[in-house]
């Protein structure tokens, strides 16, 4: 088991809006556990999966600072949506029996226990499953630089960056039929030209700590099981100039 996958740990980065489905904000079951679906079929193949998910499905931290509110208080309650996201995650996958584990970069002890690469680790070995929470704790960054930085202290393979197309292109394909796609790029390349997968910060911190970003359509049920075993339809974001 795992002897298949081209990428064993990796650090599933998933929307918010994901998670909404066709609605403009919420949680909708059903997509929850279609995605649920996919981290079980690639657990059982030997895989150790981390996952962030963003919280814009439920609020967005830079909404509230466009009306005037101290940036801070939106950041605070935008981790806040992440931490929720995860929980519902989490109670998806424990209805499949799979075990996980919530980690928050922001302190709710109450609700979910605090992150520490040594818990981490230690989950990671035990259940395979670690959702990672609350962003890194602090504001003024984003869930792709949780996403990035978390890949980094669990020494993982790969980021697995799931969209709503298979890849990365020129532009939104669904807006501009002339979009050109990447089957790779190098970081430095995606940095300058300026392309919205991830934000630079997100790019840098993988690029230096050698981790590519495997960019795909979660789309399609089986998607992610494919992409593991490096047969998935992809861009894959590694290596410098």
């Amino acid at each position: 088991m795992g002897e298949t996958l081209a990428w064993k740990r990796v650090i599933l980065k998933l929307s918010g809006e994901a998670l909404a489905g066709g609605a403009p904000f919420g949680i909708d079951p059903e997509v929850v556990g279609r995605i649920a679906d996919d981290i079980v079929a690639a657990t059982a193949l030997g895989a150790e999966i981390g996952i962030v998910i963003g919280g814009g499905n439920l609020f967005r931290g830079a909404w509230l600072a466009s009306r005037g509110t101290d940036r801070v208080t939106g950041d605070h309650m935008g981790m806040m949506a992440t931490i929720m996201n995860a929980l519902a995650m989490r109670e998806a996958l424990a209805a499949r029996g799979l075990a996980a584990r919530v980690l928050s970069g922001l302190a709710v002890p109450t609700v979910c226990d605090t992150f520490t690469q040594r818990d981490a680790l230690a989950a990671f070995a035990r259940d395979r499953v670690v959702l990672f929470a609350g962003g890194l704790g602090v504001p003024f960054l984003t869930t792709d630089t949780t996403a990035a930085m978390r890949a980094s202290e669990m020494r993982c393979d790969a980021v697995l960056k799931a969209t709503n197309v298979d890849g990365v292109y020129t532009a939104d394909p669904k807006k501009d039929p002339t979009a050109t796609r990447f089957d790779r790029l190098t970081f430095d390349e995606a940095i300058r030209r300026d392309l919205k997968v991830l934000d630079t910060a997100a790019f840098a911190l993988a690029r230096d700590n050698g981790i590519p970003i495997i960019v795909f359509s979660l789309q399609e049920p089986g998607a992610l099981v494919g992409v593991l075993e490096g047969v998935g339809r992809a861009t894959v974001v590694a290596g410098r100039d």
